[in-house]
């Protein structure tokens, strides 16, 4: 919590990084599973009904139980992301979600590996991974201009590629939302990041996401701006994923060169080692800690209103599994992930991400952009060694990489 749900902290996720926080909270809910049978516990929360689950048959019945009787939309989600998209469709009441939903999944198409757009967010993406190439090394201060400037190209068009303001605008609504209810909505700023973040989208910039939105004749347009502000904020969580694998690729030499051969043309691929290096990233890191659902009516984990928490670290952790701590990205091919139903890098059910295909085209995209043609070793950070196990937490922001040939 104190590293920032909404906004990473940077110095609060070094000194996690250096503690190894998530390391603690995975042994203590082994415990509490051995303790209670892997029944769900209940947390003694003052005026509140939270129930904790244990086990990976709770996560998929939770999980696939959505919009009802498990609603994605839960008092601390509408109190955090109601600071910069009180529409969302995350957030969204039963009444508005199907429509908001529907609208989502048709920009961001889920489930195709490729989106219709892929070849011109695949040039995007190609253009501006060039620069990264020229230097010596790569640290997230540098990573992060380029990877932001690559959203606002595929979202907005590339005359939205340098408006760092917008981007700015969103970061401070977002640690705004770190403290939900406890900190006052900054009104002013909210109008105009949605009037800048609006005058982008009337654009509608072939070859962008916003071209694909102007194309969607329907009323729920009304809500893109709300919507396109969480696609905004989930490209940051996948920022981070795409640098943590390019982190533990450049300290797993097999896995690199394996990754390097899949790279045979500039133009998009499905890239399905790379994606599921992307995907084993976020299983070892999880961008979303904390999966939040809350029951609509009486269910057996409380009364209407009950909190039902899903950490995921414990379940992409799990000291049981056999690959629990180490790198390794075929679990996504052969069907070893599949049969798990508590790994859920993109969340599951009906409430899964919309954007987990586009996302992870983007960041196979851009690992294959920098691998083509040069191999990237460790500088600095935390030790990523296939000879022992990797760290629980990870420290994007204090990852250094060095590029070699």
């Amino acid at each position: 919590m104190a590293g920032g749900v909404i906004k990473r902290r940077p110095a609060v996720l070094g000194v996690a990084g250096k503690l190894q926080l998530d390391r603690p909270a995975v042994r203590l809910l082994r415990r509490l599973r051995e303790r209670h049978y892997g029944r769900p516990l209940r947390l003694r929360v003052p005026g509140r009904s939270v129930e904790l689950a244990l086990s990976g048959a709770d996560v998929k019945r939770v999980l696939a139980g959505a919009p009802t009787p498990f609603s994605p939309s839960t008092v601390e989600k509408r109190a955090a992301l109601g600071h910069f998209q009180p529409h969302g469709v995350l957030i969204s009441g039963p009444a508005d979600r199907p429509a908001r939903r529907a609208f989502t999944e048709a920009v961001l198409q889920p489930g195709r590996p490729l989106h219709e757009l892929a070849a011109p967010f695949a040039q995007a993406i190609a253009e501006e991974a060039a620069a990264l190439r020229r230097e010596t090394t790569l640290d997230w201060d540098t990573f992060t201009v380029t990877w932001w400037r690559v959203v606002r190209r595929v979202v907005l068009g590339s005359a939205a590629r340098d408006d760092a303001t917008l981007t700015d605008q969103l970061g401070r609504l977002r640690l705004d939302a770190n403290w939900a209810y406890l900190h006052p909505k900054r009104k002013r700023l909210r109008e105009e990041f949605k009037r800048r973040l609006t005058e982008h989208l009337d654009r509608a910039e072939p070859g962008s996401l916003a071209a694909v939105i102007a194309a969607e004749d329907t009323e729920n347009t009304a809500s893109a701006p709300d919507q396109v502000a969480h696609w905004l904020f989930a490209f940051d969580a996948a920022g981070m994923a795409t640098f943590r694998t390019l982190a533990v690729l450049a300290s797993h030499p097999a896995e690199q060169e394996r990754a390097r051969e899949e790279i045979d043309g500039t133009g998009p691929a499905q890239l399905s080692f790379l994606r599921a290096c992307v995907l084993e990233s976020v299983r070892l890191w999880p961008t979303t800690p904390m999966l939040l659902r809350e029951t609509t009516e009486e269910t057996s984990w409380g009364p209407a209103g009950t909190t039902v928490l899903i950490f995921t670290p414990f379940f992409h952790r799990d000291p049981e599994l056999p690959y629990a701590d180490r790198f390794e990205p075929d679990l996504w091919l052969d069907g070893r992930a599949a049969e798990n139903p508590a790994l859920v890098p993109f969340s599951a059910g009906p409430a899964i991400c919309p954007g987990r295909d586009l996302v992870q085209f983007c960041a196979s995209t851009m690992l294959a952009n920098l691998l083509r043609g040069h191999r990237f070793e460790p500088v600095a950070g935390p030790v990523l060694s296939p000879e022992r196990p990797l760290p629980a937490t990870l420290d994007n922001f204090h990852l250094k990489l060095g590029l070699v040939g």
